[in-house]
C-alpha cells in the first residue's frame, strides 16, 4: 500500500492539499516547501543572497569604483553589476551542499529513510528551494542597482541574464552537492567551496577588465567558466557580444553536469 507524505512526517510542518498524491515530483515539492519554511523561520540564512550582495555592490562601486574606472562610479556600476550578479548567483549554490550536509548530520535523512518516499526527493526538493534563493538574490541586486543608477538595455536582456545565471548555478551546484556528501560538517563544505570559488571569482573579469592583468593570468581568465558567464550576462544586460560567451557558458554547464552530477548522485546514494 502506498502512503501519502504528510505534514506530520516532516521535521518542519508542511500542509498538503486534500487528495494530494505521493509521486516523486510531488514529494520533492513538499520537501522544497519544507526547506523554504525552515529558511523563513531562520531569516539569517538569507544573508548571503540579501545583505551580502548589497554590501559587495556598494563597497566596490563607491569605495573602489572611482579608482578602477578613472573617477566614474556610474560607469563602473554598469560594468560591475552584471558581473557581480552572475558570480554571486553561482556562489549562492554553495548553500545547497551545506544544507544537505546539515540535514544528514542532524539525522533528518534518517527520518526521510523511514518514509515511503523516493530517495531522490530530498535532493530534488533542495534544488527547487535553491531556485527561490537565486530569484531573491536577483531581485535584491537589480532593485538596489537600479536605485544606485544602473541602466540595463532592456527588460528582456535582464530576464535572459537571470535565466542563464540560474541555469549555470544549478550545474555548478553539483560540485557543492558532491563536496557536501563527502565531508563531515557544513562548515567544511563552505571552506572547501570557497577555496574553489574565490580563485574563480577574483581570477575573472567580474571586477576589472582583463587587459589590466599580466599575461599568465589572462590565460587563466580566458578559460575561466565564471568569466564566460559574466561576459554573457554583461552583454545581455548592457549590450555587447553575447553569442560566443553564451556558447562557452553552455559548454561549461555541460561539462559540470557530465562530470559532477554522476559523482554527486553516487555520493548522495551512499550517504543518504
Amino acid at each position: 500500500m502506498t502512503t501519502t507524505l504528510t505534514a506530520r512526517d516532516l521535521p518542519v510542518d508542511v500542509d498538503l492539499p486534500e487528495g494530494s498524491g505521493s509521486s516523486p515530483w510531488r514529494q520533492a515539492q513538499v520537501l522544497a516547501r519544507r526547506s523554504l519554511i525552515k529558511t523563513w523561520r531562520t531569516p539569517e540564512a538569507l544573508i548571503d543572497v540579501t545583505l551580502q550582495p548589497i554590501i559587495f555592490l556598494a563597497l566596490f562601486t563607491y569605495v573602489l569604483g572611482g579608482a578602477i574606472a578613472g573617477g566614474s562610479q556610474q560607469q563602473y556600476l554598469q560594468f560591475l553589476l552584471p558581473g557581480l550578479l552572475g558570480q554571486t548567483i553561482a556562489m549562492a549554490s554553495v548553500s545547497l551542499g551545506q544544507n544537505l550536509n546539515a540535514d544528514i548530520e542532524k539525522g533528518v535523512f534518517d527520518r526521510f529513510r523511514s518514509l515511503p518516499i523516493s530517495r531522490s526527493a530530498p535532493l530534488v526538493g533542495a534544488v527547487l528551494a535553491d531556485l527561490v534563493r537565486y530569484v531573491i538574490l536577483f531581485a535584491v541586486m537589480i532593485s538596489v542597482g537600479t536605485l544606485m543608477g544602473f541602466d540595463p538595455v532592456s527588460a528582456g536582456g535582464v530576464l535572459a541574464a537571470l535565466a542563464l545565471s540560474m541555469a549555470f548555478a544549478l550545474c555548478f551546484g553539483w560540485i557543492s552537492v558532491y563536496v557536501g556528501m563527502l565531508v563531515r560538517t557544513p562548515g567544511a563544505v563552505q571552506g572547501i567551496m570557497f577555496l574553489l570559488i574565490f580563485p574563480l571569482a577574483f581570477g575573472s573579469n567580474v571586477f576589472v577588465s582583463t587587459e589590466t592583468m599580466p599575461g599568465w593570468l589572462q590565460a587563466f581568465v580566458d578559460v575561466n567558466p565564471i568569466s564566460h558567464l559574466v561576459s554573457a550576462v554583461r552583454g545581455l544586460m548592457t549590450g555587447g557580444p553575447v553569442a560566443g560567451h553564451v556558447g562557452w557558458t553552455l559548454v561549461w554547464m555541460a561539462v559540470l553536469l557530465v562530470v559532477f552530477a554522476p559523482l554527486a548522485v553516487r555520493a548522495y546514494r551512499r550517504r543518504a
